[in-house]
């Protein structure tokens, strides 16, 4: 899988102390987005599912958030990560700029096997006309932020 980049002891990435990965590619290429060196796939490092969860899991306090770029664009590599960190006890948060329904109704059976390992999604492109500083683990107001149980939307969660 290609990554951007790995950063631990982040808290603005979910709730509680977290290591978030950002990975490379994506299709969004939100305007005013946070990240425009992620939009290139060939950017970042080749590493195998291994070498991020050993990573990852080096640090026994932080849960996990995977980011981007687009973590739905390497769904095969990400859902074998997600289960290895799951087996560990990590709770996972994921961003993506497809909402919720794209993912069910048209995502790809790798798209869909991800979204079952994953505890909370946020979802949906930035808007950069809709930014909203204050709000907490989102940068647009469009982002909606979901607890997921068995890749089934069960509630949206307001922070």
């Amino acid at each position: 899988m290609r990554v951007l980049s790995i950063l631990h002891d982040s808290v603005v990435d979910g709730e509680g102390l977290r290591t978030v990965v950002f990975f490379s590619g994506c299709p969004h290429q939100c305007e005013g987005c946070h990240n425009p060196q992620s939009w290139n796939m060939m950017n970042g490092t080749e590493m195998s599912v291994a070498e991020v969860a050993a990573e990852l899991l080096s640090n026994p306090l932080t849960d996990v958030t995977l980011s981007g770029g687009e973590p739905f664009m390497q769904a095969k590599e990400v859902k074998e990560l997600t289960r290895l960190l799951r087996q560990s006890g990590r709770h996972i948060w994921v961003y993506t700029g497809y909402t919720v329904e794209q993912l069910l109704e048209r995502g790809t059976a790798d798209q869909q096997e991800l979204l079952r390992c994953v505890d909370v999604l946020v979802d949906g492109p930035f808007v950069a006309e809709r930014r909203c500083p204050g709000l907490p683990f989102r940068g647009s107001d469009n982002q909606r932020i979901w607890r997921m149980e068995e890749g089934i939307p069960v509630g949206l969660i307001s922070l």
